[in-house]
Formats: structure tokens, sequence, C-alpha cells
């Protein structure tokens, strides 16, 4: 029995969704991943517009959220990595969003 191994970095994002707990990518060779929000602090602490504005970069190769300046790559959706921002660059950003929308 043989396998097809795809490589994370030729997988390529084609649609993207946010709910209020999960992270959805449906991939141009027609898997799906899901992952939840609760990896990606920018994401769970924006707005349920601001999840939605979202774009493909580099082909499909990642997602960017320009209102919560956050990307997330394919390769590390597939390889199950979360984001590596720290928690004091997290509550940096939230303190800059409070203020913002005083």
């Amino acid at each position: 029995m043989s396998t097809l191994k795809i490589e994370p970095r030729e997988a390529r994002a084609q649609r993207v969704s946010v709910s209020e707990d999960t992270l959805t990518v449906d991939l141009q060779n027609g898997r799906t991943v899901s992952v939840p929000i609760a990896w990606y602090p920018r994401l769970a602490n924006g707005t349920p517009e601001e999840r939605q504005n979202w774009r493909l970069i580099g082909s499909g190769q990642g997602i960017h959220w320009p209102d919560l300046d956050e990307d997330i790559s394919i390769k590390g959706l597939l390889l199950g990595h979360s984001s590596n921002e720290s928690p004091k660059s997290i509550q940096r950003w939230l303190d800059e969003r409070a203020s913002r929308h005083k």
C-alpha cells in the first residue's frame, strides 16, 4: 500500500471561515483544517466583523487579518502550531485596542 505525501509548504488555502470558537480553512487539495481560535489570541479577541475581514497571502500560503494585524501560515496550521506571540505582546495589543475604542 502506498500513500500520497503532501508537504505542508505545498498546501494552499482557498476559503476561510471563523466562528466564535473555530478557524476553518478549506484547502485547494480538498482538505479542510479546523483549529480552535483560542490558539490565536488576536482572532479570539477580535469582533466577528474583524474576523471576517481576511485575505489570502502568498497565493494561498497564508491568511492575513488587517484589522487584527494577524498572519497565519497554512504550513503552521497543518503542523499544529498555535500563535507564538508572547503574552506580554498580546497584552500590549489588547491595551492599545482598549484605548482606541474608548
